[in-house]
């Protein structure tokens, strides 16, 4: 069966996150029927937060492997799947991302990407970084397959989507008790929203097509083909330019163990710059030298869209930590997320446009 709006294969199983194999081997026999159920072996990741992720392979060829992801409970209440699926396909048509498989009652199974994630130091060097500004710059041109204009961006939309599902309270005492601590009261976040806006919006950063989630894990590193891949699309859809890039940068602070002193100091961050607004400018059609003053404006864009960054990631921690299911500590993240967001607030703001 396929899904009318994507021709997409629907298949109906269910994969249990907590024992996935019975359903992974089922699945495979339809989208890698030639394989013999006894030879494929099975793999754990253990990268993704907001959901499971599996790969199925075998010994000979592991370039070849099927990943698995299942998705995390309730996170339908900050992704909508139905979007994440297009977006997979458009990507893959544009030669950017793997190719989507099927998708199964509880998530979807797709194409591997080989290659190593990335880590503090490798997302830096020289060999890397042109790699992925150049990537970004590529994603960055997609336009809407329906040729229409993309004239709102999505970050404000889903800030205040997801602003509605921040939990008030929860019923575990010392989680409660850590939460009304750390955490800013219901209606100040809210003014931190309106506040980002009146800041933001007034930047006209370009709307462009976003992966808007380039975390070290997101980036895959292929030294075979000295190449790099973006994947989980989740969250992809048409934001501002300054956004995607501030993410990626607030990234480098990692997740497991986050370690802030890792965002980018303005040298890199210039160069890095520079680098991407080169290849975007070819790539748009723009023919123009990039400056330095085109570089210097880009930064202060871009580190004022980080307070968004940490400020989204936050909010999105807390829903998490009301919800899912994975053993992970969402609730410290946002706590981390939003106290960055706090203490590097007036010195972003502070940031000046360089005069014409």
């Amino acid at each position: 069966m396929a899904d009318t709006a994507t021709n997409l294969k629907c298949v109906d199983i269910t994969v249990d996150e907590n024992e996935p194999k019975p359903g992974a081997l089922e699945l495979m026999k339809t989208v890698r029927p030639q394989w013999v159920t006894d030879e494929i072996r099975f793999k754990v990741f253990t990268d993704g937060i907001t959901n499971k992720i599996f790969g199925c392979y075998l010994p000979e060829n592991k370039r070849d492997m099927v990943l698995l992801r299942i998705y995390g409970q309730k996170t339908e209440l900050i992704i909508n799947r139905a979007k994440e699926i297009e977006t997979f396909q458009l990507l893959f048509k544009a030669k950017i991302g793997p190719e989507l498989y099927c998708r199964f009652n509880n998530g979807l199974c797709y194409q591997y990407v080989p290659g190593v994630t990335l880590d503090p130091e490798m997302v830096k060097s020289e060999k890397v970084y042109p790699l992925i500004a150049n990537k970004m710059a590529k994603m960055h041109i997609i336009k809407p397959e329906d040729g229409k204009q993309v004239s709102e961006a999505s970050l404000f939309l889903t800030l205040k989507s997801f602003y509605k599902n921040v939990p008030k309270e929860f019923e575990d005492k010392g989680k409660n008790e850590r939460f009304k601590k750390h955490i800013p009261d219901y209606e100040q976040l809210g003014k931190e929203i309106e506040e980002l806006m009146s800041v933001l919006v007034p930047l006209n950063s370009p709307i462009v097509f976003c992966h808007n989630d380039l975390l070290l894990g997101n980036v895959i590193y292929d030294e075979q083909t000295n190449s790099v891949s973006f994947i989980d699309y989740e969250y992809a859809c048409y934001n501002y330019q300054g956004f995607d890039i501030a993410d990626h940068f607030c990234e480098f602070a990692g997740i497991d163990e986050v370690d802030f002193n890792n965002y980018p100091d303005k040298e890199f961050q210039l160069k890095w710059l520079k680098k991407y607004l080169s290849d975007w400018y070819t790539m748009s059609g723009i023919n123009k030298y990039v400056t330095d003053k085109d570089v210097e404006k880009l930064y202060v864009v871009v580190n004022k869209f980080a307070l968004a960054s940490h400020f989204f990631w936050g909010i999105w921690a807390l829903i998490q930590s009301a919800h899912s299911t994975i053993d992970f500590d969402f609730l410290g993240y946002g706590i981390q997320k939003l106290d960055e967001y706090y203490r590097r607030k007036k010195e972003f703001l502070a940031l000046q446009m360089p005069s014409d």
